[in-house]
């Protein structure tokens, strides 16, 4: 993995004195013309590395850079060490390595103290934490997988798809890539795959385009009006679309399922009015009457 060789190399030029492309290249496994590009990236990146030529020749970070710590200072570790801590669940061996690389670089990170008070909790469930990692490997191997999903209707479908990204938002894993079975960018939520298989065709990366299904298309934009009571929930739920209009706050929302739209209004109880458009306020009284009826006797 670069990024964990490039952390390497790195951590090696802040630990030593100086070293060689020899050396380097023993250490991670790769070619010597591997280790000069890495070299020429971390400049890139900022950090100042000097190559000097000769029998004791080698690479060594500028004069003065540990002194001014303008790039890391043990703070920085910290947030570094703790965020891959946090991932540690999902992506195992690969993630302990670097893990390990920083605390022997920082040993006060092994230890109790100011990092503790920083944690990223984005370990995987022992269900997700096989998939994730096999996930990660097909990504990087750039193959082709199949997998069964189910969406947020309970609606399963058979998917095949070539894995761009992995990534973690708002308390979930996603994958995403270019459908093969709708022939478009989308995007799945790693606890709703199942049957997940790895095949062995590999594929090309593409640009991938938003091509949204047509049931996607046909969303309803929801006008509501929440009480001040609710601004914490609101705030945080309807981030970008909320207008706050002194004693009270607007929102324009659009959903794509009815469903969900008349389950989030109920979830507000009495803190929420629906403004427009009027066949939701239809749909949401009906909702209410069929709740009612399962309370009469």
């Amino acid at each position: 993995m670069k990024l964990d060789r490039l952390l390497g190399i790195t951590m090696e030029l802040m630990s030593k004195k100086r070293v060689t492309a020899t050396e380097l290249s023993a250490r991670f496994e790769v070619s010597i013309r591997t280790i000069y590009r890495d070299i020429e990236l971390i400049n890139q990146a900022g950090i100042p590395v000097v190559s000097f030529a000769g029998t004791d020749g080698g690479f060594e970070l500028m004069e003065g850079f540990f002194l001014t710590k303008q790039h890391f200072s043990m703070q920085d570790f910290a947030v570094i060490y703790n965020l891959l801590k946090g991932m540690e669940g999902a992506f195992g061996d690969q993630i302990t390595s670097l893990v390990n690389k920083l605390g022997s670089l920082q040993p006060a990170l092994l230890s109790q103290g100011e990092h503790e008070k920083l944690i990223f909790a984005l370990n995987a469930s022992e269900g997700e934490k096989e998939i994730i990692q096999a996930l990660h490997q097909a990504v990087n191997d750039r193959r082709i997988i199949h997998f069964s999903y189910t969406n947020a209707t309970g609606e399963c479908t058979n998917r095949q798809l070539e894995p761009v990204h992995l990534y973690w938002e708002r308390g979930y894993w996603y994958l995403e890539g270019y459908c093969l079975s709708r022939q478009a960018k989308r995007l799945f939520r790693v606890s709703r795959m199942e049957q997940v298989a790895i095949t062995d065709m590999t594929f090309q990366p593409r640009e991938l385009v938003d091509a949204p299904d047509v049931a996607e298309v046909q969303g309803t934009v929801a006008h509501l009006r929440f009480d001040l009571s609710a601004q914490p929930r609101v705030t945080e739920q309807f981030r970008d679309e909320c207008i706050h209009l002194g004693t009270h706050i607007d929102v324009h929302k659009e959903f794509y399922l009815r469903d969900y739209a008349i389950s989030v209004i109920l979830s507000y109880g009495s803190k929420v009015a629906i403004l427009s458009p009027e066949d939701l306020k239809i749909e949401l009284m009906e909702e209410i009457k069929k709740i009612q009826q399962r309370y009469e006797y």
